[in-house]
Order: structure tokens, then C-alpha cells, then sequence
């Protein structure tokens, strides 16, 4: 549930707040955090259901600067050819670079069209993504689940918010921040009315619905004085999302923001922000 803008460009979310700025430094804070959090037995189910002996073709979808390629690409068997698709270049230039454990391309396009991706996912092996369902419409992940059904390609969602979140030590405020985070989850967004934290059930029913095997697994951040800026950025995405559901509780929010900064500061906060993996395959 990290930082991620929707597919026409605008800064979309932080845990499902609206955070100023999306950046290859936001994905380097980010990534030993994912890649610690991710399900193991999600990576490794998917994983073993990947042809041997011919190259595996994936599609990362919103790969950013290719943390999800990196990871996957230690786990899938044997040679793999990635295409990393984003809707901005620099980001997927960034991934580029790391060309030592994939062959890679790229492109840029506009994840919010779903039917434009039908081409794009063809004769896939494998169609990822990282951090993203819960910011996508039921009908855009539908299509999607669509087409990786019709070319039988085997599934990995990873690091989709759930609507948990905790924070420690805490304060009276958390659970109506909680609450007003997870409304703004659910607004309207380039790809429609967001999923929010429905979106691994929302997946996984309708993905079981075309017949796949599914396996999924939490995929906690655990945040503490070592992650104390991820921390510190979470607490103002948090702040802005909550302020823009509830703007007369903006004295409010503002207090709580101060002190949980505060504890940051300290170096006595501890938050976890509840995810799930989900893989799915047709047996």
C-alpha cells in the first residue's frame, strides 16, 4: 500500500492518501520494505507454475522503476523476458538499467484502458503488479482477469491494501483517521470507482469465478525506527486523505499528525499497514 499515481499522470496514493510527489526515491524507500513484506508462499506457488524449459514471458503492470520485476525475477526459473509497462518514461528507464536478470522492454501507456492492454498481455506467461489493485475499478480489473483468462496465464497481485493499519503508542484519533483513509480509498479515480481494500476479495472471486486456483497471504509492512521516513510520509499522506473526507475535522487530524510525527521523531512508533499477495493459476 505505497505511494502510487494513477495511470493519466496525477499523484494518487499513499496507503490511500493523497501524498504530493511520486519519485524514484519514494520506490528506493519503498522497496526493501516490500520485498521483506511479500508473501513467500505466494511468490512460490506462482512461481512453480511457470513453464520449465522455455523462456517465461511476463507483464509487470505500473512497474514504476522495476522493484516487482527485480523480485519476481529471482524466484521465476529459468530465462524470463519482461515487459514492464508505465505510464511514465523515466521510471521505466530507471528499470532499463537492471538488465542483468531479464530481458526487458518497455512501454509507455495508459494503464486506465483496460481494452487497450488486451495486445499487451497476449501470450503471457505471467501478469503482475505490485501496489496496485486497490486503486483500480472493479470493471478495469474484470477486464484484465478477462484477458489473462483467455490466454491462460497464471496470476501474482502483490502488496494490495486491505484497510488495516496500526500505529503504536496510540492515540484517540487512529481509528477515525483509519476510517476517513479507507473511505478516500474507495473514490473515484482514473480507472473508476476504486476498489480501496475490497480489491484482493474482489480478485480473487472473480478470478476464482474463471476458474483459477487461488492462493493468497498477508503481506504486512512492519514500520519501525529503522523505516522511521517511510513512516514520516505515510503520516502526511495519511493526514491529507483523511482532511479531504472530513475537512471540518481538519484541527483534529492536524493534532494527531503532530503527534504521531512526534513519535517518529522519538523513535518509538511502530505501524503496520495490513497487504495481501494473491496468486492465482489454472490447474
Amino acid at each position: 500500500m505505497g505511494q502510487r499515481r494513477s495511470s493519466n499522470g496525477c499523484r494518487a496514493r499513499a496507503c490511500g492518501a493523497v501524498v504530493s510527489g511520486f519519485s524514484a526515491e519514494w520506490l528506493a524507500l519503498r522497496e526493501p520494505v516490500d520485498w521483506r513484506s511479500r508473501s513467500a508462499l505466494v511468490t512460490e506457488v506462482v512461481a512453480n507454475r511457470l513453464p520449465r524449459g522455455r523462456t517465461v514471458r511476463a507483464v509487470d503492470l505500473a512497474a514504476g522503476a522495476g522493484s516487482n520485476m527485480r523480485f519476481l525475477a529471482r524466484a521465476v526459473p529459468g530465462p524470463q523476458d519482461w515487459l514492464l509497462l508505465d505510464h511514465d518514461a523515466s521510471l521505466l528507464e530507471r528499470a532499463r538499467r537492471d538488465v542483468a536478470l531479464a530481458a526487458i522492454q518497455t512501454r509507455v501507456v495508459d494503464l486506465s484502458r483496460a481494452d487497450a492492454l488486451s495486445e499487451l498481455l497476449a501470450d503471457r506467461d505471467l501478469v503482475t503488479a505490485s501496489a496496485l489493485l486497490d486503486l483500480v475499478s472493479e470493471e478495469w480489473l474484470r477486464a484484465v482477469c478477462s484477458v489473462c483468462h483467455r490466454e491462460r496465464s497464471a496470476v501474482l497481485f502483490a502488496l494490495s491494501y486491505d484497510g488495516r493499519m496500526s500505529c503504536s503508542p496510540e492515540e484517540p484519533e487512529d481509528e477515525f483517521v483509519r476510517s476517513l483513509v479507507n473511505r478516500h480509498q474507495r473514490i473515484e479515480k482514473s480507472f473508476g470507482r476504486a476498489l480501496g481494500p475490497d480489491a484482493t476479495s474482489r480478485a480473487a472471486n472473480i478470478l476464482d469465478g474463471l476458474g483459477y486456483e487461488i492462493v493468497r497471504d498477508r503481506s504486512d509492512w512492519v514500520l519501525d525506527r529503522e523505516s522511521n521516513e517511510l513512516q514520516r510520509q505515510l503520516i502526511e499522506g495519511w493526514t491529507g486523505a483523511a482532511t479531504a473526507i472530513a475537512p471540518a475535522e481538519t484541527d483534529l487530524i492536524e493534532g494527531w499528525r503532530q503527534r504521531r510525527i512526534e513519535h517518529v521523531r522519538a523513535g518509538r512508533s511502530l505501524v503496520t499497514v495490513g497487504h495481501e499477495d494473491l496468486g492465482a493459476f489454472i490447474a
